[in-house]
């Protein structure tokens, strides 16, 4: 097949289901606007074509219709996959790109549409206008039926499992990291989280739990606009010792990184945590999770199976939850084996990515 992307081509997701075709034998271009080029552009497979638009975002969404629908004239793609129904979506919409399939990420429809009545009414018009509709999750596509009642395809965004998998040889034996792999944006609530190891800290002092205060303590990949804001938390709590802000992580030591938690820790505050990729990353790496209930993670984890799930902003059910599995290491133990195996069913990247194909296929047929 002949396949389209329009979207951002910085986005790491666009880089993945891009090489993913292109490694299939499929002929694969990325078309974006200029400034949504980013540093992922030496990621993507040697086959893989990049095509910037003239006119950058988010005018581009607008700007840019003409020349994307001459570029769709031309090549005659047999797949045209748009990502994103708010910017990208607007712009296939206005390009005329029909016989298209959508994906919705999250954000776009859980607060875009709310911002304004002018937002609303314009990802009811994407999401209406494309033959195809994919999301993620079930949780996000009940969330697009209040907006647009239609059919969406459910495609999981997975993980390689010959990759994120258990590797014991890099767990150190002096310490118990807590871990945490995110931007450090607000939605993604690290702050609640830094404030739950806070009072599990105090707690393991208040009980003389003296061997665990020696050996735990929480680390935190990422970066973002709340660097600074965080590190003034960790320091006002006096926590430096405990607590380390480690920085942004290449993509490709992310299972080293995983494999060195004894569990790892998502507390996003918004629904627009819409699948849970850090969760089932974790997961694959046989690593128990406590998370938040946003509607991606309540999806992908079993409360008390492969993980902990207490609701958002919680922070004192938050320290629960990091005391439950920092203390019952028999727990740990069943989740890690029932973690993988949920994703190894549900979230094996090689399975998603055949899914995709079939919806391709059922594409082309119609």
């Amino acid at each position: 097949m002949k396949i389209a992307y329009i979207s951002a081509a910085k986005s790491i997701h666009i880089v993945r289901w891009a090489n993913a075709f292109a490694e299939r034998g499929h002929d694969v271009t990325v078309i974006t606007c200029k400034n949504d080029l980013g540093d992922n552009a030496g990621l993507y497979n040697k086959n893989v074509h990049i095509v910037p638009l003239k006119f950058a975002s988010p005018f581009g969404y607008y700007l840019n219709a003409g020349q994307l629908k001459r570029i769709v004239k031309k090549e005659k793609f047999d797949v045209i996959n748009i990502h994103y129904a708010s910017g990208y979506g607007t712009l296939g919409r206005r390009a005329k790109l029909k016989h298209s399939l959508l994906n919705i990420w999250g954000s776009d429809v859980y607060d875009f549409p709310y911002q304004s009545k002018f937002k609303y009414k314009l990802i009811k018009k994407n999401l209406a206008f494309y033959d195809a509709v994919a999301s993620t999750s079930n949780c996000m596509a009940r969330q697009s039926k209040k907006l647009v009642d239609r059919d969406y395809f459910i495609t999981p965004f997975g993980v390689d499992i010959s990759r994120f998998k258990p590797i014991s040889a890099v767990k150190p034996n002096d310490k118990i990291i807590l871990g945490t792999v995110k931007t450090l944006s607000p939605k993604y609530g690290i702050a609640d989280t830094i404030n739950a190891f806070v009072l599990l800290h105090k707690r393991l002092i208040a009980e003389g739990r003296n061997e665990l205060l020696d050996k735990v303590c929480y680390e935190i990949y990422g970066k973002g606009e709340l660097k600074d804001e965080l590190q003034k938390l960790i320091d006002e709590n006096f926590m430096q010792e405990k607590i380390k802000l480690c920085g942004y992580i290449d993509n490709n030591r992310l299972p080293e990184i995983y494999n060195r938690f004894t569990f790892s820790n998502s507390n996003s505050n918004s629904n627009s945590e819409s699948f849970g990729v850090a969760a089932v990353e974790a997961m694959a790496c046989g690593i128990p999770v406590q998370v938040s209930d946003a509607d991606g993670f309540a999806e992908v984890v079993e409360d008390g199976v492969t993980g902990l799930i207490a609701p958002k902003g919680e922070v004192n059910a938050i320290a629960e939850n990091m005391y439950r599995l920092l203390i019952d290491e028999d727990m740990r133990m069943k989740m890690s084996k029932a973690a993988v195996e949920r994703v190894k069913k549900l979230y094996d990247w090689n399975k998603n990515v055949e899914l995709m194909e079939k919806i391709y296929f059922s594409l082309l047929k119609d």
